[in-house]
């Protein structure tokens, strides 16, 4: 019966309800965004926003962040409660699960003045149970919650890349300007509009959330439910920190065995064991130009959020009950590194702690 009748109304009305409100959000373009979290990576997300025309409403927790976005037009307000009350399109970007929670179920949180039919879309990379359990939170406000968090990509190192052929004089770029080129890929990826977007959440909607991630990546990917977005992230890092660690220990064994790095690169990537850490990100320092390892491991994607990423795929692991025994032991490393003083380092620079550990 409750499904035939929604308070008189004939069968099949929520589903046409539901297609009308999807199509009118669609076409609902340059109306206002909200922007929650000001950070490395929402700040240059949420500027593309600005430059395609987005009247942008923004918040963050420290005040200082939100200066230039006044700056660029943009509003600011007092609290995530604020913004949801003046925008029915909301995008959150935030350090970790607990951040997440407390922006959206707080006390002054999102959910405390998000309008019905209102699109909420997290692009935080958190637990995707943290994500379904909010999902369900959201609609029973009656809006809809989207996960999608973001990869970035290389295009600061290209630009650094380029740069390094010549002196940094002749290419009239500053020192200071090589080094914030080389700041993060992830970071040069969002201020370039490059990033990939991995959505989860219902696929009716994924046109909407798209209009909106499109002005900020070059890739949006639909993933299936609410919490695969998440997913498809952690499985990723959890692989490329696997592959990182066993190009690190190959090309250690190899150099220690007397080959040459860059002889053992080139056969590497001419044969099976051939994988993005060793012919794109090697780790080896003079291996490759324009990655960390060719900057002491400056820029890059930092330890400390590999290790954050893989203790996300432990609780997703232990959560599902799947054996992820080198996912384990790469996590186990990753905090290794942090405690030995590489937090800030480039996750590649696992190959220079293995290199100070063989000397212990």
């Amino acid at each position: 019966m409750a499904a035939a009748v929604v308070r008189g109304r004939p069968a099949g009305w929520w589903r046409w309800h539901r297609r009308v409100m999807v199509c009118s959000r669609t076409m609902a373009s340059k109306t206002p965004v909200g922007f929650v979290g000001l950070g490395n990576m929402g700040s240059p997300m949420a500027k593309n926003l600005i430059k395609h025309g987005y009247p942008v409403i923004a918040y963050d927790v420290f005040p200082e962040a939100c200066k230039e976005f006044q700056d660029l037009g943009a509003q600011v307000t007092e609290s995530p409660a604020d913004v949801a009350e003046r925008a029915d399109r909301i995008i959150t970007m935030l350090p970790s699960s607990p951040h997440v929670t407390e922006v959206y179920t707080g006390a002054n949180g999102i959910l405390k003045k998000v309008k019905k039919g209102s699109l909420l879309i997290d692009s935080s990379t958190i637990d995707p149970a943290v994500s379904k359990e909010l999902a369900k939170a959201v609609e029973k406000m009656g809006a809809v919650f989207m996960d999608a968090p973001v990869s970035g990509g290389f295009v600061a190192y290209n630009i650094f890349s380029t740069v390094h052929q010549k002196s940094v004089a002749d290419a009239g770029i500053s020192e200071e300007t090589k080094h914030f080129l080389c700041y993060e890929q992830g970071v040069g990826a969002a201020r370039a509009g490059n990033l990939t977007f991995m959505v989860g959440g219902v696929e009716q909607e994924f046109n909407a959330a798209k209009e909106l991630l499109t002005c900020m990546g070059s890739n949006v990917v639909y993933c299936g439910e609410v919490g695969t977005g998440q997913a498809a992230k952690i499985c990723n890092n959890m692989l490329l920190a696997i592959s990182m660690i066993g190009t690190a220990e190959a090309m250690n064994l190899g150099i220690r065995l007397g080959l040459d790095p860059k002889l053992l690169a080139k056969i590497l990537n001419m044969s099976s064991g051939r994988c993005w850490s060793s012919d794109t990100y090697n780790p080896v320092p003079g291996v490759m130009e324009g990655v960390p390892s060719a900057n002491n491991y400056q820029g890059g994607f930092g330890t400390t959020l590999m290790a954050k990423d893989l203790g996300l795929a432990q609780i997703s692991a232990t959560n599902t009950k799947t054996p992820v025994p080198l996912g384990s032991q790469a996590h186990q490393i990753y905090r290794m590194m942090c405690a030995k003083g590489y937090a800030l380092k480039d996750f590649s620079a696992v190959f220079q702690f293995l290199r100070e550990e063989e000397a212990l």
